[in-house]
């Protein structure tokens, strides 16, 4: 078949890896001129080495536990796989050059419309937040909060992450390895002036500040040749806003399934739903008693890596 993917992220270039290796013909289109993600955090579940094992050779740190600081109580949560700490941009690129040694075609700096894909037998939109494929499906936006991030020239090897958790969502501070990452994700309309509130208070100084929009939800078009993956389709992690690993375990869906898009979307949904609706559940619920009643939260917890059941 002949396939056009909408965006040259990881969950695009992933799928045009694995669907040229099928014998595919698979032609990603990016309107960026540059391959590889620049606002992300960079930290991956172990999951990431079942998937691409190749990344062994990016990573920079990694990461066993995160101590939330709720204003009374602190909690120290394990995690039952290592996060790993790499670069988003290189993770990006090696996949790049895994999928075009397959036989897939990335073509750069290429805006195109729906209207020149009607050649295709399939298309799919791995195009992002604020994902061209899915409004012009009419589709539903999902919710969107900010993601605001920078960096501070200290080294860092520690092998645990901090939060500070707000009403709708938290400050983090991660170590990269060479350098100490702090960042926000908040709703848009609070995200930064927290942000500022939270550097003023610890006396932080940020070097290459960048913002993004993470999209949460859970939007997969009941459509027989367009479909959406990723980010575009709202799918990351309520407690986190991470999207990476859940981006790749839909994209594996969509590979078990494909070329039936609505095997897809029906499978898509039953694998995650539940987890998206439980999750936000149990996020509520420790926000709540981390503020109200800390004393009835146990100071550690050890809870999945990408999954909180």
């Amino acid at each position: 078949m002949k396939i056009a993917i909408i965006g040259a992220g990881i969950n695009g270039l992933y799928l045009a890896w694995k669907l040229s290796e099928r014998g595919h013909k698979a032609i990603v289109f990016e309107k960026k001129q540059r391959i590889g993600k620049q606002v992300c955090s960079g930290l991956f579940s172990e999951r990431i080495l079942e998937f691409i094992p190749k990344t062994n050779a990016l990573i920079q740190n990694q990461i066993e536990s995160v101590l939330i600081h709720f204003p009374k109580k602190t909690i120290n949560v394990k995690f039952s796989k290592k996060f790993l700490v790499m670069s988003h941009i290189e993770l990006d690129r090696l996949t790049a050059g895994l999928a075009q040694k397959s036989g897939a075609e990335i073509k750069l700096n290429c805006n195109i419309a729906m209207s020149d894909l009607n050649a295709f037998d399939r298309i799919i939109g791995c195009d992002g937040a604020k994902s061209m494929v899915r409004k012009s499906l009419n589709l539903p936006e999902p919710t969107h909060c900010s993601g605001i991030q920078g960096f501070v020239s200290e080294a860092n090897f520690s092998n645990y992450v901090e939060v500070w958790p707000f009403k709708g969502g938290f400050s983090w501070k991660i170590p990269q390895g060479k350098e100490t990452e702090y960042g926000i994700i908040e709703s848009q309309k609070e995200a930064k002036l927290l942000f500022e509130e939270f550097l003023k208070e610890n006396n932080l100084h940020l070097e290459r500040i960048n913002s993004a929009i993470v999209p949460q939800g859970l939007i997969i078009p009941s459509h027989s040749t367009i479909t959406l993956c990723g980010d575009a389709a709202g799918l990351t992690k309520p407690w986190s806003g991470g999207g990476v690993i859940w981006g790749l375990i839909a994209a594996e869906i969509l590979l078990l399934n494909f070329p039936d898009f609505l095997k897809y979307q029906k499978a898509s949904t039953k694998f995650f739903l539940p987890k998206i609706l439980f999750s936000k559940i149990a996020t509520k619920m420790v926000y709540f008693l981390g503020f109200k009643f800390p004393r009835i939260l146990p100071k550690n917890i050890r809870i999945e890596s990408d999954f909180l059941m």
